[in-house]
């Protein structure tokens, strides 16, 4: 297939989604840069198309036109043809060369449509399904990029999917009210008497709703660990990245748990260190077993998320095995590089800080 990249090269279309990573989340930025380049490359391309179509959704009066033109986009990316964006132009390289199946992309447009119906979930599964369409998807889509073929694997990524989605929610349940979005299970409302209109009308926190936000973490916590023993079977030089983004989306639960579940009030967040320490205890791998311990790699797919595991099963089966330059290229001098930026970048973010204060007070005097 010959793809048609518009007048902007490789290089630049890399920088474009480099950046829109930065923005958009410290946390898979900071996982990304120990992903071998090839895989780094495309997992960055992944990122930014999802995040940009994710902000056209929620873009004011963008609504469901919004969504038919990201419907025609993703047909011309699979058309070798992309629409003249940088993360389209991105993408579709990582398409053609990964061959990210396009059922699986297209349930994250389903999941986009959700959150346009304002949909309510009634139960867990409910939930989960609306969570497979927008973060399970993502996980399959990185297994893609990465290679994995192996349907336990498969599953094994869409519940480390389903485990973030359902942290972001717990951590969200405040800002979303606010929004006038609600995804907590509408059973489990009910079951400690909490009414829904009335929490969306004055949005506030109570022992209660502490108690549904604990029960939906350690619902999270169940996939995070199943998704750890999915980690073993990816490429070696990725396993590093994986497991560094899992721990931190953890360590987030972790914050939640530390304020009381109290998401209305506050926003739990992981310092820079504390995602510096983090990522050197996921080089273990068996970092996780303090957390819960070990499941079967085995284990079937959760049922919300079994039809798209099976989809991207049978497109990976049709995929010629490729050789991997991920598994040549090495991960521990990078690390110690990783580190320095890192720290490099929190002492000039401290100085930034420090001057805008100096620049304030000199305003005041």
């Amino acid at each position: 297939m010959i793809l048609n990249y518009g007048f902007s090269g490789e290089v630049e279309d890399g920088k474009a989604c480099s950046a829109a990573i930065r923005r958009g989340s410290k946390s898979f930025h900071l996982a990304s840069l120990m992903l071998p380049s090839p895989t780094r490359q495309a997992a960055r391309a992944l990122y930014a198309f999802c995040r940009h179509s994710d902000d056209l959704i929620d873009a004011p009066r963008s609504g469901l036109p919004a969504l038919e033109r990201l419907r025609q986009r993703l047909d011309q990316i699979y058309a070798g043809d992309p629409a003249p964006f940088a993360c389209d132009r991105a993408f579709a390289r990582a398409v053609e060369e990964h061959g990210i199946p396009k059922p699986v992309v297209e349930a994250l447009l389903d999941g986009f449509a959700m959150d346009l119906e304002g949909r309510r979930y009634q139960t867990l599964d409910e939930l989960k399904s609306y969570a497979t369409c927008v973060a399970a998807s993502v996980g399959l889509m990185m297994a893609a990029v990465m290679g994995v073929s192996d349907r336990s694997a498969l599953a094994r990524a869409a519940d480390l999917g389903l485990a973030m989605q359902l942290t972001n929610i717990a951590r969200d349940v405040g800002e979303d009210a606010r929004n006038g979005r609600l995804y907590l299970p509408l059973d489990w409302l009910s079951q400690h008497g909490i009414d829904p209109d009335a929490f969306l009308g004055v949005p506030g926190f109570s022992p209660a709703l502490g108690e549904v936000v604990k029960k939906l973490l350690h619902e999270a916590d169940r996939h995070y660990r199943l998704g750890h023993a999915g980690i073993a079977s990816l490429p070696p030089a990725c396993q590093h990245a994986i497991r560094t983004a899992a721990l931190v989306y953890e360590e987030i639960g972790t914050a939640i748990a530390a304020n009381g579940y109290d998401s209305i009030t506050h926003r739990a967040r992981t310092t820079l260190a504390r995602k510096l320490s983090l990522l050197v205890k996921a080089r273990r791998p068996d970092c996780h077993l303090a957390n819960g311990g070990q499941v079967s790699m085995q284990s079937p797919a959760d049922p919300a998320s079994a039809r798209l595991v099976s989809l991207a099963s049978a497109a990976a089966a049709t995929i010629a095995p490729r050789a991997s330059a991920e598994q040549i290229e090495g991960t521990a001098g990078r690390l110690t590089a990783i580190l320095l930026r890192l720290q490099t970048q929190a002492r000039e973010e401290r100085d930034l800080r420090r001057l805008a204060a100096r620049e304030k007070a000199a305003s005041l005097a």
